[in-house]
């Protein structure tokens, strides 16, 4: 077994699998073909030619735009197409996420290939000089990939919050940190991967950070979304990745990333310039 296989797992992508998608001559996403054919049926609205998928939205403006998907959301919901609404918003841009084109139902997201934004913390404590890193098992009640192993707080970044606010409200709903604690995180950087599902497409960026942790602190869940924490020395938190697929799959990531960080994959080992640039 090998950490690299994570790495190509996050980035499998075949490009003639899909069309690029374009809004107001902007490529904001990726579609299958299958669902190219399906949204040119259900709305003139979408026009797909040789090239790409083109959305020949009516109105141009923010707002016409969002009730505009609002309503095909609900549409592709009724038919089946995709499973459920969401809830929660994310902007569909070309660069960064606070210059939206318009906003998109994160269950829809994957469909249409748009960048997702996340933001993913390590909680670690050091005792008699190792570092100890707390790991979530997700809850069986979770819609995807439910009892895996997890990042200790990990979360979608929606439309409607900032950066910090959002970490500090998915430190407390994720594992009861409160927010005077939450807002020692570190920033670390980014994480990306791109990667091809039956459905769609993942070209997502994970925003990373490092909390330490007081040795008398033990992290408890408010949202019902982890089933348990495990406090693991590194060693133990490395053979889960190398070995198992105990790991959810980007979140495999974000471990190799931290074990990189903190030496415990050092520049010696076999896979170490292929991983640091695999998670970029």
């Amino acid at each position: 077994m090998s950490y690299l296989r994570h790495i190509y797992k996050c980035n499998q992508y075949q490009a003639d699998n899909f069309l690029p998608f374009i809004v107001a001559g902007q490529r904001v996403g990726e579609v299958k073909h299958p669902f190219a054919e399906r949204l040119a049926k259900i709305s003139a609205d979408f026009r797909r030619d040789s090239a790409a998928l083109h959305w020949d939205c009516p109105a141009d403006d923010f707002e016409s735009r969002n009730r505009a998907m609002a309503e095909l959301t609900q549409m592709l919901v009724d038919d089946g197409v995709a499973p459920y609404r969401h809830g929660e918003l994310y902007p569909v841009t070309t660069g960064q996420r606070e210059n939206p084109l318009f906003l998109m139902d994160r269950a829809v997201v994957p469909f249409f290939g748009v960048r997702a934004f996340g933001q993913h913390i390590n909680g670690y404590v050091r005792r008699d000089g190792e570092i100890y890193l707390w790991v979530a098992r997700r809850s069986m009640q979770k819609r995807n990939e439910p009892g895996l192993l997890d990042n200790m707080v990990a979360g979608g970044l929606p439309w409607d919050l900032e950066l910090e606010e959002n970490l500090l409200k998915e430190c407390w709903e994720e594992a009861g940190i409160p927010a005077e604690l939450a807002a020692g995180a570190k920033p670390i950087g980014h994480i990306a991967y791109r990667c091809e599902y039956d459905k769609g497409l993942k070209p997502d960026i994970m925003y990373t950070y490092d909390l330490e942790l007081p040795e008398d602190f033990t992290p408890r869940c408010t949202d019902g979304e982890v089933d348990e924490f495990y406090l693991w020395p590194l060693e133990q938190v490395a053979q889960k990745v190398r070995d198992t697929d105990e790991v959810k799959r980007n979140c495999n990531l974000v471990m190799i990333d931290f074990l990189i960080r903190h030496g415990y994959i050092s520049e010696d080992h076999p896979e170490y310039a292929e991983l640091v640039a695999g998670l970029r």
